[in-house]
């Protein structure tokens, strides 16, 4: 071990180290660190992607490149900062699938400075672009860091060097923003309870001035009726502190709910039309995921005509695409649909009241977890019975001539209109290549704290596409730029499990170049990896001897350890038992909100913070305090998951390997993304520990290991103890 004043981790010791992944690691930079004069990206095409002009050869995005490269430095100087290799890299070959209209699947470690390197060249393509180009990203977080702090410092660095002022928009979902009718009473409020979708209950008013407000949802719902008269957005973002989501939907409509501009009378003062109508004139425009999937899947012009888009935090679209169009019906639901419509619309629900009490019986018999056979036909009769009614009770429910726009009838058609839907999809899901499931509520337990669900309770089925690549192809990437970014797109040096997800294989796919730009840390040098191979294979929770190899690694450590967990109840029962045993601070997820776990543990360097997958990317404690990461086990999907099952049966049955390109796959991945919060500046040293001897012994473990930061790789345990005890006295 080398002097620990000196906080270095290289090893000379290698008798105990892992062995290479058979998959070549991502290129980057090499041991010399960012300055490295050997630097140069990888760069992976699709089969059917032209290839570039040679190295020195003029081409026509040359002067693109050299004027966007030109603001990248401007920006970088005026915010004191360094120059990158990655990001002047990444810079060049975002201008280069701008100007040739191509698509880019762009990786770039943490610390390349990834958000500059896109956000330039998409100003410059805006000064002549008379389309927006749209940014969008998976997380609240990154999409507020880009509009509130990345953004408005580039433009003030760059905006002299520019010919014009370039305009932002940001354009959420339309219930992230306040809706003036139903403030002023335009629509019924309906409040669920507990686990419902809908209400099935009495209406109740907004709260308006004079009433004097009572009660804690009250108060809430009359200050924002206050806010309302001061907030140029109506975002609900901009309310600081926050209200309750219960208070927020008293005064917030779904698109589904919304009357329409042109019955609307608030329509002028609308908050969600005018950040549309923003977005429309703006250069950039700023959104997420869900967002991206609607405009490209639901046939909703909910954002403006674009010709560019950046998706970060890219390794997340699938998921968040699947997410944002799957679907869920249960007899709850349409009862609660009928109730609505039987209220708002006096028609008569009883034939969709008799459908729903059928469908309940008929899903008594049906299996929790996937149907791979779909429903039977009594289910799908019942399904059909509820779709017929739902037509009729739409049918009926029409306003009359001259009827003035009524919100508790457009609530009431909208939730029918969304049954209807679901019904449908369903009875079409084996044409359209969509997955059905079945869940079932549990109930908490006064002993245990919480009970299974019962087989013979209440069923809701799920609905979600088998695979979103068709539909990203088609609405997506067809007619677009797309460029795709992350710090992890490639297992190794390859794009194609990432590539496959989103429709970029296969007859018909578009052609794509794929580049890793590095990163400016020197991995090998700045931290470990440590496979504990003599644990036993991972069962239920955390085994006793996985919380001894713990406790012995936050020992030696003194703390500074973020330690993600595969379960909420195994970083509870770990934190529990490791604090009464060492005496050490804990923080444990669920004890507060999120942000102020990662504030305290990032000020306090001896502190622990243990938690599940949302702590796994996103958080970002550069510096002493995150000096070890521990990974309990390979974050392979649930077992039962049914939508991963039923993708890895796909892939099989095609000729595959269902379990490498689906379960393997994901969680390379995310162990990618829990072994990447450790380091995240140059100055970082740490280990990162996997508690899964798996990864060590299990053939699949080389191909996980490649999408892993190239750290130093070994299962001596001594020599881990020791380097942590190195570190905490260094520090």
């Amino acid at each position: 071990m080398t002097d620990p004043a000196r906080a270095d981790l290289s090893l000379t010791v290698r008798s105990a180290a892992l062995p290479s992944p058979a998959v070549p690691s991502p290129a980057g930079p090499s041991s010399g660190g960012a300055d490295d004069g050997g630097y140069a990206p990888a760069v992976v095409r699709s089969p059917s992607s032209p290839e570039r002009s040679p190295s020195g050869t003029e081409t026509p995005a040359d002067a693109p490149e050299g004027a966007a490269l030109a603001l990248l430095d401007t920006a970088v100087a005026a915010m004191g900062g360094q120059q990158r290799e990655g990001q002047h890299e990444m810079a060049r070959q975002v201008t280069r699938a701008i100007e040739e209209g191509h698509h880019l699947l762009v990786q770039a470690g943490t610390g390349t400075g990834k958000s500059l390197a896109y956000l330039v060249p998409l100003i410059a393509h805006a000064q002549t672009s008379e389309r927006p180009a749209v940014v969008a990203t998976a997380t609240l977080a990154l999409q507020a860091q880009i509009v509130g702090r990345d953004l408005p410092r580039l433009l003030e660095a760059i905006t002299p060097e520019l010919e014009r002022p370039v305009d932002v928009a940001l354009v959420k979902g339309r219930s992230n923003y306040l809706c003036r009718h139903k403030l002023e009473g335009g629509f019924p409020t309906e409040e669920p309870a507990e686990g419902q979708l809908f209400a099935v209950g009495e209406d109740t008013a907004v709260v308006h001035p004079g009433t004097g407000p009572t009660t804690q949802l009250g108060r809430e719902v009359q200050r924002l009726r206050e806010w309302a008269g001061e907030t140029e957005t109506g975002d609900r973002d901009d309310l600081v502190p926050g209200v309750t989501d219960r208070a927020w939907r008293q005064v917030s409509v779904t698109a589904l709910e919304c009357i329409g501009a042109q019955k609307c009378p608030f329509a002028a003062e609308c908050f969600s039309e005018l950040a549309r109508q923003h977005g429309a004139e703006a250069d950039i425009v700023v959104t997420n995921h869900a967002m991206l999937a609607i405009n490209a899947f639901e046939g909703l012009n909910v954002l403006p005509e674009y010709d560019v888009v950046v998706v970060d935090e890219a390794h997340e679209l699938a998921d968040r695409v699947t997410g944002a169009v799957s679907a869920q019906l249960s007899a709850q639901m349409i009862q609660a649909a009928a109730s609505s419509a039987r209220r708002h619309c006096a028609i008569s629900v009883d034939a969709l009241h008799s459908a729903a009490t059928a469908l309940e019986l008929s899903l008594t018999s049906a299996p929790t977890g996937l149907l791979p056979r779909g429903l039977n036909e009594e289910q799908s009769q019942d399904v059909g019975l509820v779709r017929d009614a739902c037509r009729v009770a739409l049918s009926e429910s029409k306003p009359g001539d001259g009827q003035s726009a009524d919100g508790g009838r457009q609530i009431a058609r909208s939730r029918l209109l969304e049954v209807l839907e679901v019904c449908e999809r369903i009875l079409d899901a084996e044409v359209n290549r969509e997955v059905v499931w079945v869940t079932r509520m549990g109930a908490p337990d006064p002993i245990t704290g919480y009970a299974a669900a019962d087989d013979n309770g209440p069923a809701m089925l799920h609905i979600a596409p088998l695979n979103v690549g068709g539909r990203l192809r088609d609405g997506l990437f067809d007619g677009h730029t797309v460029v795709l970014t992350s710090a992890t797109l490639a297992i190794g040096s390859a794009f194609e499990p990432t590539a496959g997800g989103l429709g970029l294989l296969g007859a018909g796919a578009p052609s794509w170049t794929g580049v890793d730009v590095g990163s400016p840390f020197d991995y090998p040098k700045q931290g470990m990896l440590y496979v504990a191979r003599h644990l036993p294979k991972p069962g239920r929770g955390v085994s006793p001897e996985a919380l001894d190899e713990l406790a012995a690694l936050l020992t030696a450590s003194h703390g500074g350890a973020l330690c993600l967990f595969s379960s909420r109840r195994a970083a509870e029962d770990a934190a529990e038992q490791l604090r009464a045993r060492l005496g050490m601070t804990i923080l444990c997820q669920g004890e507060s909100s999120m942000s102020a776990l990662v504030r305290q543990f990032s000020a306090e360097p001896d502190t622990c913070l243990f938690g599940t997958m949302s702590l796994w990317q996103g958080v970002d404690v550069p510096g002493q305090s995150c000096r070890l990461v521990v990974i309990d086990r390979i974050p392979f999907p649930r077992p039962d998951d049914p939508l991963m099952t039923a993708r890895s049966r796909a892939v099989a049955q095609a000729g595959g390997n269902g379990f490498m390109s689906v379960s393997a796959t994901h969680a390379a991945v995310r162990l990618a993304q829990g072994a990447g919060r450790l380091i995240r500046s140059t100055a970082d040293r740490g280990v990162v520990a996997v508690l899964d001897s798996r990864l060590a012994t299990e053939r699949y473990g080389a191909f996980l290991r490649s999408a892993l930061p190239p750290l130093w790789g070994t299962t001596d345990r001594r020599v881990v103890l020791d380097a942590l005890a190195r570190l905490a006295q260094a520090g």
